[in-house]
């Protein structure tokens, strides 16, 4: 006989997590009591019309809110007093402005072609290796690290050199993501923004072409920008702009290919793919929790409902962007289609995510070149049996084993 132990419950390994974009939402009704996960009392708001009225009502306000919902998580981006995203008002539009003047439209447009540049030297890279691969740790965190070390400037030598590994770590303690404990996070965190606070005053002193010399630029010259405000807005679009094109690219690539590979030869028309890919921010979240607080500096009328003043109003996203009534087809429809109506994915109003345009272009960019190039690429495992990155603020697979 056997002297091994019995198997009891807590040796069978918990199911598998579903992808993201089968995660059941709240559906769209009228605005109505609620909980939030760390008690706070709440008015959730799901149908797209009153979540977009959420998003651009100036009454609705982020102030004093960074750890209303957050479970006491300070370590997480969104809990940050300093974040842009934790500020409203004159603040709020002081720092925005400062912000829209380093992003131009003229520089965004001759930031375009190195980001093709770094797709295409990506794909040509897996190519050349061969299959099998893993699109993870071949594509989906290379591409974006390398458009952020360009676009900031950190990817020369000296100084401001800054290698995947050690920006992998301070993302990860940014996002309160990975398992580390707390006190590792603050470390980890004063580290970065010791890094950042350096770069800055660098930059300062030599400025050059990149994001960073151009945020320090406005900023000295409209005045008023709270040193801590300017740094981590740097480190934010660092960190967790390389971490939400990477989520983004993986999780749009999951779908694809384990859901959807009689659309992938498809993406080697841009058309298709411009619609695609915003279909697949649209529908599929970034992480598992969508909702976004605001409190109510007045009594407000929401979807017939009044809102007192005080209260907290927590806005789904996810929600909003699947609600049938403008929505009808949700992500199973042609994915060359365009959206009936835009996209919630990025916020609107005020708090409209400032690197909108990066997300889009490199998703663009990605899935066009890669079905261009391999138009037989597959998934090797079943989408069910995929690992994940976990995380308070995003969710991608951990691995996407392909061949073709």
């Amino acid at each position: 006989m056997s002297s091994a132990a019995p198997v009891t419950d807590t040796d069978t390994p918990p199911p598998p997590l579903p992808p993201l974009h089968r995660l059941p939402v709240t559906p769209a009704q009228p605005p109505h009591p609620t909980t939030l996960p760390d008690g706070t009392p709440a008015w959730l708001v799901t149908r797209y019309h009153d979540v977009r009225q959420v998003l651009g009502d100036p009454r609705l306000t982020r102030t004093d809110l960074h750890e209303v919902g957050t479970a006491g998580s300070t370590a997480d981006v969104a809990a940050n007093p300093a974040s842009l995203f934790n500020q409203d008002g004159p603040a709020h539009r002081r720092l925005r402005g400062t912000v829209q003047k380093a992003f131009t439209p003229r520089a965004i447009a001759g930031w375009q072609p190195w980001v093709a540049a770094a797709v295409q030297q990506a794909v040509d890279a897996l190519v050349a290796t061969g299959p099998p691969a893993d699109l993870v740790s071949a594509f989906t965190r290379p591409v974006p690290f390398a458009v952020t070390t360009r676009l900031m400037g950190l990817d020369g030598d000296g100084p401001d050199h800054l290698d995947e590994r050690r920006l992998r770590r301070w993302t990860l303690a940014l996002l309160a993501q990975g398992g580390e404990p707390a006190a590792d996070h603050g470390e980890t965190l004063a580290e970065f923004t010791a890094f950042t606070e350096e770069l800055i005053e660098r930059r300062r002193r030599a400025p050059g072409p990149d994001l960073v010399s151009r945020l320090v630029r406005a900023a000295d010259q409209d005045g008023g920008i709270p040193p801590d405000a300017l740094a981590f807005l740097v480190l934010g679009l660092t960190a967790s702009g390389n971490e939400s094109v990477t989520g983004a690219l993986g999780n749009a690539l999951a779908y694809l290919l384990g859901e959807r590979p009689e659309h992938w030869p498809r993406l080697a028309d841009p058309g298709v793919t411009e619609h695609t890919a915003e279909r697949l921010l649209h529908f599929i979240p970034l992480g598992d929790d969508e909702a976004t607080v605001r409190r109510a500096a007045a009594a407000v009328e929401l979807g017939g409902v009044t809102i007192p003043a005080g209260a907290v109003v927590a806005a789904s996203i996810g929600s909003a962007n699947r609600d049938p009534a403008v929505h009808p087809e949700g992500l199973d429809a042609d994915l060359a289609r365009p959206l009936d109506a835009p996209t919630l994915a990025f916020s609107a109003g005020p708090h409209y995510c400032i690197g909108a345009w990066r997300v889009r272009l490199e998703m663009r960019e990605a899935l066009h070149r890669l079905a261009t190039a391999l138009p037989g690429l597959r998934l090797t495992v079943p989408i069910d049996r995929l690992d994940w990155q976990l995380g308070s603020t995003t969710r991608s697979p951990a691995a996407l084993p392909v061949s073709w």
